[in-house]
């Protein structure tokens, strides 16, 4: 088990406000991306509506990160889908394809 004393930290800014999370050593800068990713997000949201308060537009820019998430991961797999759908008929056409050097009816 790892003591979070000694685990490395990264301060990062959410709505204006600093924050330090312990991470994994040499994860410190994509916890910093994250977190400016997440800012962005927050920032869009509250500034649509500043009298949201900060756990509210946190919240809300969760789901709107993971709805993203999940359309990607939803491209993703159905990309894969159709690559392995092509393969197949690859493999398909290479089977009753001839070998070269070789015609058709030999």
């Amino acid at each position: 088990m790892s003591d979070d004393a000694s685990r490395p930290t990264a301060e990062v800014t959410l709505l204006g406000r600093h924050y330090v999370f312990a991470c994994n050593p040499g994860e410190e800068k994509k916890l910093q991306r994250a977190a400016r990713y997440l800012d962005r997000a927050m920032q869009g949201i509250h500034a649509q509506n500043n009298l949201l308060g900060s756990e509210r537009v946190a919240l809300m820019a969760a789901l709107n990160i993971t709805h993203e998430l999940l359309e990607v991961m939803d491209t993703r797999r159905s990309e894969e889908q159709q690559l392995d759908h092509l393969s197949e008929r690859l493999e398909r056409a290479m089977a009753g394809a001839p070998l070269p050097g070789q015609t058709a009816a030999e």
